[in-house]
């Protein structure tokens, strides 16, 4: 396996317009904005989610709960390749349809909001390309990425979010306040 610090990633400007290329390790150690995806895998009621805690071995947010599946673009890549991509990488979900939901621009520096170690002296900053897809499983974890994970109902999501039993990656927190924000469920 390719380490992930050299995976080459289009590099943004704020407005999202491509500036560049660079390696995923400096992207993050010099807080350049990127493109990431983010897809939330629902139950074909739409009545739960799938949340999942990451490895403690992940290079940024490592161990921490996230309801997205999802990660960086490659140079070039569609965004909704990208989601494709992770959504069948983390989860092992392929062949279902993927709604686009949003676009947000996330600064964790401007938000005030703690990235944590490794991702530079202002945080993490990304075009996050947010999606949706509707399926009732099976979902198999990909080992590195994932620790553990399961069906949460969207109350059970609510609750949850802020609570210190379930550290939560920032950057998937922002996003999710966004979705169920945007009337979800």
């Amino acid at each position: 396996m390719t380490d992930p610090a050299h995976e080459r990633l289009t590099v943004f400007d704020a407005d999202g317009r491509p500036t560049g290329v660079a390696e995923r390790g400096e992207v993050y150690a010099r807080s350049l904005w990127h493109a990431s995806t983010a897809v939330a895998l629902r139950s074909t009621d739409g009545a739960r989610i799938y949340v999942h805690r990451r490895t403690d071995t992940k290079m940024i947010m490592p161990g921490r709960w996230d309801s997205w599946a999802g990660g960086v673009l490659g140079a070039g890549e569609d965004p909704g390749t990208g989601a494709a991509r992770e959504l069948a990488e983390e989860l092992g979900v392929t062949g279902v349809a993927l709604q686009p939901l949003f676009v947000l621009a996330f600064d964790a520096a401007a938000l005030g909001v703690d990235t944590g170690p490794g991702t530079g002296p202002h945080g993490l900053r990304a075009h996050i390309h947010a999606y949706q897809a509707f399926c009732d499983g099976p979902v198999v974890h990909q080992p590195a990425e994932v620790a553990e994970g399961g069906w949460w109902t969207l109350d059970e999501l609510r609750s949850r979010l802020d609570s210190p039993a379930y550290p939560w990656v920032p950057d998937g927190r922002v996003v999710t306040r966004r979705w169920l924000g945007d009337a979800v469920g």
